[in-house]
């Protein structure tokens, strides 16, 4: 019997990307799976599917009570969706910055503010950000991408001292250069896609890019009853990117 049978797993952002491996592979490994996204049209067939915009307080709340509602509760929450951004500090306008922290972080906060009463009554309770290697090592052209994601490192760290005596577990996974949807729509308005991807290939040790389900396989991990002891943690999953410095060939 798989570990996540029973389980009542909560994806935001669940229908495309990282959260659509993060979806699939939860309902593989035998878990009951909501999605919420802005199209959950793209979400696995055996989902929940609900629109939400984890922009907005009352489309958050409204999504989690009718994921709880569909899955008879929530023992997990994926708190996946999010935005990209390019640039240095002076290359978005302040409404940018504004945009992009009110969905990658706000986002978050709404989500859990509307999922603990749910996580309280479980008793596999965990919850799982999806944040970044930018949170971690600076990244030309990511000032907003990666200052939000910073908040989401130390937002998980807080939450897991908040909630460890209330039996929920939070952890985040730092993800390397994912090959997304996102990242080839980047590619696709790069001057040279090709030498833009090598290069994107170049920067992580392993010499390519991370798949999604490589950090759906990371996201689980922490999930699951097998990480019981994990709490508080970042595990990255950059082809080494963060840790390694090797000498050029």
């Amino acid at each position: 019997m798989s570990e996540f049978s029973g389980v009542r797993v909560l994806v935001t952002g669940g229908a495309s990307g990282i959260g659509l491996a993060i979806a699939t592979a939860a309902l593989e490994r035998g878990a009951t799976v909501a999605v919420l996204d802005l199209d959950p049209s793209g979400a696995p067939d055996r989902a929940h599917g609900f629109v939400a915009d984890v922009a907005d307080d009352l489309s958050v709340a409204t999504g989690v009570d009718a994921a709880a509602s569909a899955m008879g509760g929530i023992d997990v929450v994926i708190n996946n969706a999010g935005i990209g951004a390019q640039g240095t500090v002076e290359a978005n306008s302040l409404d940018e910055w504004r945009r992009v922290f009110d969905v990658n972080v706000f986002g978050m906060v709404r989500v859990m503010r509307s999922a603990l009463p749910h996580l309280r009554a479980s008793s596999s309770a965990a919850v799982v950000n999806t944040c970044s290697i930018a949170a971690t090592a600076g990244l030309p052209e990511r000032a907003l991408y990666s200052a939000t994601k910073g908040a989401v490192l130390s937002l998980t760290l807080a939450m897991a001292a908040d909630h460890l005596r209330e039996g929920i577990r939070v952890n985040c996974v730092n993800p390397g250069t994912t090959d997304t949807p996102w990242i080839g729509r980047l590619l696709d308005n790069a001057t040279n896609p090709t030498a833009e991807r090598a290069a994107l290939e170049a920067r992580q040790p392993t010499g390519r890019l991370v798949t999604a389900e490589e950090v759906a396989a990371a996201v689980l991990y922490l999930a699951s009853p097998s990480a019981g002891a994990t709490t508080g943690t970042a595990l990255a999953v950059d082809g080494g990117m963060a840790g390694l410095r090797l000498r050029p060939r």
